[in-house]
């Protein structure tokens, strides 16, 4: 039995999508690899056109093979289809421009005014592949050149994609959010976080709403603790630069943490379009307890690496990274324990945990159940006699995991904990697409369930400045530093133990 949802879903309109900073990376490793994947598996509008705007002067042929090149070493499938490349590569062409410069945007509008479709002229997905600090210039820009329109219709449309980090604190993302919705409006604006797009995200809501013998079960009296990890198993590398600027809080903590804790969380939505989904993911954020910045100690740990084994090699400490400090006290860990305060939740301790060089690349949300009462095996057992647990593996090895007791076989009476497991490629075989794939075909759709809202943004920055604001200044003690290799600082180690909770490491599913 498949229930097929979503059959009345809003169809792919033909259209042009502009691609800013079409010769960055992420063009090259994830846009265009995505584009492709849809038109091969006809999932794009006919017909459609992709626009690439940037600085370097080149054709339209040059362009092409760039991103054939591109294609050929990042694409999912390999090697690539050469007859559809070329039917693809008929749809891309180049738009040699500067961001700050509005006569090029002219010609950009020119460019866009020669297509003979009128849907195509009309209905623009802009894409903003650029330094966060171009965004509000590009839109003004746009909105100058009378390609972007404030006001919303029925006949045509225009919308906005931005990356993260959407601001570095509420301040700066308060005024990044004015400064688009100046020139466009709230509904315009897509805000991308890849992590969304993810299959096992997405299927979080599915396995909550769809099942009702974990439903009944989701909640305080039932739950005693969650855990939510994003591990890394590389270091910094030549990433230096940026994380002296975010450390893992504002990278990880902020935006994916958060997410994936807002859809463990919130309550059921009125109905399974956008704005009911992101109301409830909203509404969660807000009933987080804040942490004050003089209790940041009590319910925040940071942590950096130092050098370590990892894989049997010795990886270099976060201070001999290329452009990091030799002094830095950036924090290449974080881990939290969060308190939400509505119904379902009050009491219940969850803890989000994300680093670098860690022992494994891993993703998953832990929902460990209150022990047994202490009468019967639990009585002779004790601390021996595991709590159940309910893994949801968002990466790699993907799939879900429930974690119960049962009998050793043999003439003793013996018990151990014991996994009944759900594998996404036994289930359904290795294909998953990539993220982005989903998230650009949403965007083209004008559906803005799987992107973050202004409101979301806010209070999700609002949860780690008050955070940052108790660290301050205070330079990082030997607790909180950790060999690369490990999972994390002593520190990480204490802050569940005041509770008496314990850290469950990530392993493989099956």
């Amino acid at each position: 039995m498949t229930c097929r949802i979503g059959q009345m879903r809003k169809t792919v309109e033909p259209c042009s999508i502009v691609i800013f900073g079409a010769s960055g990376d992420l063009t090259a490793r994830k846009l265009i690899p995505a584009f492709y994947h849809l038109f091969m598996a006809k999932a794009l509008p006919t017909p459609f056109h992709i626009i690439g705007f940037a600085r370097r002067e080149k054709t339209d042929d040059q362009w092409r093979e760039e991103l054939h090149a591109a294609l050929q070493q990042f694409s999912r499938t390999k090697p690539v289809d050469e007859a559809v490349w070329m039917e693809f590569s008929k749809n891309i062409s180049y738009c040699q421009g500067d961001f700050s410069q509005p006569e090029d945007y002219k010609k950009l509008e020119g460019q866009l005014a020669n297509l003979k479709n009128e849907q195509l002229r009309h209905n623009l997905l802009f894409y903003l592949a650029t330094s966060p600090s171009q965004f509000a210039e590009v839109v003004e820009h746009l909105h100058n050149a009378d390609l972007l329109h404030h006001e919303l219709n029925d006949k045509t449309w225009q919308r906005i994609v931005v990356e993260k980090p959407f601001g570095h604190d509420l301040e700066s993302a308060y005024q990044l959010n004015s400064d688009l919705t100046k020139y466009a409006h709230e509904k315009q604006v897509f805000r991308i976080d890849h992590y969304l797009g993810k299959e096992t995200v997405q299927n979080i809501l599915m396995f909550r709403f769809s099942n009702s013998i974990f439903e009944q079960i989701w909640n305080r009296q039932s739950i005693d603790h969650v855990q939510i990890t994003v591990s890394e198993k590389l270091g910094v590398g030549g990433r230096g630069g940026y994380y002296e600027e975010a450390g893992a809080i504002r990278d990880m903590l902020q935006n994916h943490l958060l997410q994936v804790l807002s859809l463990v969380a919130m309550e059921p939505p009125v109905m399974l379009d956008p704005e009911p989904i992101r109301d409830e993911k909203v509404k969660v954020l807000k009933s987080i307890r804040q942490i004050l910045p003089a209790d940041v100690a009590k319910q925040v740990v940071r942590g950096q690496y130092f050098a370590g084994m990892i894989d049997g090699k010795l990886g270099p400490g976060y201070r001999q990274e290329p452009k990091v400090k030799s002094d830095s006290n950036v924090e290449t860990y974080v881990a939290v324990k969060l308190l939400i305060d509505n119904w379902r939740w009050s009491g219940v301790p969850f803890y989000l945990r994300t680093g670098k060089a860690l022992p494994l690349s891993a993703s998953e949300v832990r929902i460990q159940f209150r022990p047994t009462p202490h009468v019967l095996f639990a009585a002779q057992c004790g601390p021996k006699l595991d709590a159940n647990a309910l893994t949801l593996r968002l990466q790699p090895d993907e799939g879900i995991s429930l974690r119960f007791n049962g009998k050793v076989p043999g003439t003793s009476l013996q018990v151990r904990p014991v996994r009944m497991n759900f594998s996404y490629n036994s289930e359904f075989g290795a294909y998953t697409p990539e993220a982005y794939e989903r998230l650009l075909l949403e965007a083209m759709t004008g559906d803005a369930t799987l992107f973050i809202r202004r409101d979301e943004v806010e209070t999700a920055w609002g949860i780690v400045d008050s955070i940052r604001k108790g660290w301050g200044d205070k330079p990082l003690t030997n607790r909180e530093f950790y060999s690369a290799g490990t999972w994390g600082p002593v520190a990480a180690d204490d802050l569940l133990a005041q509770s008496g909770h314990a850290w469950r490491d990530p392993r493989p599913i099956l």
